[in-house]
């Protein structure tokens, strides 16, 4: 995690908790005046827009007074939904089993997208089975980690 990424998700962890969701993960996409910042919230019983709306209320509070990002941007509020982002080594172990699309920050092999089945975690790497082979990566060279929804027939 970016020292960024880790100072937003202290200033932001706190409120989201106190509200009773789990803060899921944090993406800053940034994009000139157009850049956005997205609060990803998770509950056992799942997320309403109305508890996006009301979380996106109170953390925007915080983001005003605190002004931890420079110039325009605009947040969103999301639940993680089916194709959830993955951002700690925790949540890779917690979906061991599933179908992740994978995207590196540099290339690995010649290429920087991977998808496979999720075979769990081993110190600080994820581990991806795919084409029968098993690859390891380190947490901090996974740029992107997505689960693969699965629709019941």
């Amino acid at each position: 995690m970016a020292i960024k990424d880790a100072a937003l998700h202290a200033l932001i962890e706190p409120v989201v908790t106190a509200m009773g969701f789990e803060l899921w993960g944090i993406d800053f996409l940034s994009q000139g005046k157009h850049s956005c910042l997205v609060i990803y919230i998770d509950h056992e019983e799942g997320v309403s827009v109305d508890d996006c709306a009301d979380v996106s209320r109170q953390v925007s509070a915080v983001l005003d007074v605190e002004d931890p990002i420079r110039g325009e941007y605009r947040l969103e509020v999301s639940s993680p939904g089916m194709d959830r982002p993955l951002f700690t080594l925790d949540q890779f172990a917690r979906y061991r089993g599933h179908e992740v699309k994978l995207k590196l920050r540099t290339p690995y092999e010649g290429r920087r997208k991977f998808q496979g089945l999720l075979a769990g975690i081993e110190n600080d790497e994820v581990l991806l089975q795919l084409d029968g082979e098993e690859y390891c990566f380190p947490i901090d060279s996974i740029d992107q980690a997505h689960i693969v929804p699965r629709f019941e027939e």
